[in-house]
């Protein structure tokens, strides 16, 4: 069964994500729908470009993900579709893509151009129904568009080595549910610059000497040491082997986050610092 993925900025409260799905299921009744997420910040497009990042791979190849994340088409913005690492991507050309055209290049990209096909009335929602169901289906990407070699790149925040190799500077890059925040530093990369030397973690006035390779290095702990643990700061990889900043067993809506309690945001600068 074909799949289509959605992530979107419009919230959980309104019609707008019905709205699309049953777009899409008037088109294709059989469409198998996955919501990636709905509570994307407003118009954040480096947020939105983090997930995209981490979660379309864990979906099949030919999955269509319509990303509607400050999406209106205006003068200065068009809609497109991408064929990208075996996946379709559709939405706004507003740099939402150009952090993963950063990294491998599309196979192809599509400017769409169905607009004045569809009847008088319709809304970016049915454009962008209308070219998913299309691709869901098997169908080609030159009949919804025009075929182009560049989109918009937005400025995507790359972790800064220093010459002598001795910090990484990084920055958060999107905050969870649980108000944990991730930087944009990877395991791999942290590892590809320490060459085996130790490293803390310094943001602000904090500083943090050890990083925990996952949560599951806590399962050695006894319950007691464990409740202790609560709400202190931690460093931790995630499961998509980003450097995150946590407080452990933080709950944010009774005690607080990392976000509230340590005063971090978005584009705020992590540093890897390197003992020698």
């Amino acid at each position: 069964m074909s799949i289509i993925t959605l992530t979107t900025d419009y919230g959980q409260k309104d019609h707008f994500v019905g709205i699309l799905k049953g777009k899409i299921l008037s088109h294709l009744p059989e469409i198998n729908i996955i919501d990636i997420s709905h509570t994307i910040d407003k118009f954040n497009i480096l947020e939105v470009s983090y997930l995209l990042s981490v979660s379309y791979s864990h979906f099949p190849k030919g999955t269509v993900h319509v990303v509607c994340v400050d999406a209106s088409r205006n003068a200065d913005t068009t809609h497109i579709a991408m064929l990208y690492d075996g996946h379709y991507f559709i939405g706004a050309d507003n740099g939402i893509f150009g952090g993963l055209t950063s990294k491998l290049n599309a196979e192809k990209i599509v400017q769409i151009n169905i607009h004045d096909r569809l009847i008088n009335g319709s809304s970016d929602l049915d454009v962008f129904a209308t070219v998913a169901t299309h691709l869901a289906k098997g169908g080609e990407m030159n009949v919804i568009g025009t075929p182009i070699t560049e989109i918009k790149k937005m400025n995507v925040l790359v972790p800064i080595v220093d010459e002598n190799a001795k910090f990484i500077r990084g920055n958060v890059v999107y905050i969870d549910d649980f108000g944990n925040c991730v930087t944009n530093i990877s395991k791999s990369y942290i590892e590809e610059i320490a060459k085996g030397r130790p490293y803390s973690v310094r943001f602000s006035s904090h500083s943090i000497k050890k990083v925990k390779n996952n949560y599951s290095d806590f399962k050695n702990n006894s319950t007691a040491d464990l409740n202790a643990m609560a709400g202190n700061e931690m460093a931790i990889f995630n499961q998509d082997d980003f450097l995150e900043i946590a407080i452990y067993r933080s709950n944010p809506t009774r005690s607080g986050s990392a976000r509230t309690l340590l005063g971090l945001k978005i584009q705020d600068v992590v540093i890897v610092e390197f003992l020698d």
